[in-house]
């Protein structure tokens, strides 16, 4: 049995595929600006790679931001309940779920079986997401996928007092102005996202082993703020960023 999970996600849009249990096939595409277009592409782009056709998949579930917009899934479940399942896929004695998207954040704290047993989420704020990366990586003009890299050279992180996107773009365009090192002002950037997070998580009282999903966790600025803020070593998948989809395509299992 050939089942599918599709994130669509505000950034990007996963596909995969679960055969017999196991992961057959993944696919990662730029969202843009039409999130059914999106979920349209990716799957017919894991398709073909995969060499399959859409009569061998037996269910179909989306997740994400854009989730109703795949109309042909059989159905649509939160992100939380399928980075839950994923992150349990992908290592069975993970008990907390840190995942950090395109336009919000979430702690998972999971059960034994490593289903959902308690969750918190800011989803009001761009702050500390993908975006609010995407937006200091332009006003710094250094390529996103940097970031990570640069932080850990810092030798003096600035301190970045707004939570607001906003106000934190105009915080580090005055830190350049005074002639900050960018190294200096991106670690700030990753302490900010760390602290917010940390907090959120701690509310629910994180339960080691701690996995990050999502598209940030390929930032190891990001991974090693939290692992400070949290106190708690972070465990990272090659398939962080897939996480969701995963999930997604094992829910499909049991439509």
């Amino acid at each position: 049995m050939i089942t599918m999970g599709i994130d669509v996600g505000s950034i990007t849009a996963k596909a995969a595929l679960i055969k017999d249990g196991k992961l057959l096939s993944t696919k990662v595409i730029i969202t843009g600006y039409n999130a059914k277009n999106a979920g349209e592409t990716v799957f017919e782009k894991i398709l073909t790679e995969a060499g399959l056709n859409p009569s061998q998949i037996r269910g179909i579930v989306a997740t994400g931001y854009g989730r109703n917009s795949v109309t042909f899934a059989g159905k649509s479940i939160t992100e939380i309940t399928c980075h839950a399942a994923g992150a349990n896929f992908l290592n069975p004695a993970v008990r907390s779920v840190i995942d950090i998207g395109g336009q919000d954040s979430k702690a998972i704290v999971l059960d034994e079986a490593g289903k959902v047993k308690d969750f918190a989420m800011n989803d009001k704020c761009a702050a500390g997401t993908g975006r609010f990366l995407e937006v200091m990586a332009r006003a710094l003009e250094v390529d996103i996928n940097d970031f990570g890299s640069i932080s850990l050279t810092a030798d003096n992180p600035a301190k970045i007092s707004s939570l607001c996107t906003v106000f934190a773009e105009s915080e580090v365009i005055s830190l350049i102005a005074k002639g900050e090192e960018r190294r200096n002002i991106i670690a700030g950037i990753h302490e900010s996202i760390g602290s917010r997070v940390a907090a959120m998580a701690g509310r629910l009282g994180l339960a080691s082993p701690v996995m990050m999903t999502g598209g940030v966790a390929k930032n190891i600025g990001v991974v090693k703020a939290l692992e400070v803020k949290t106190g708690k070593p972070i465990e990272v998948s090659e398939m962080a960023q897939l996480t969701g989809a995963i999930g997604a395509a094992l829910m499909a299992m049991t439509l």
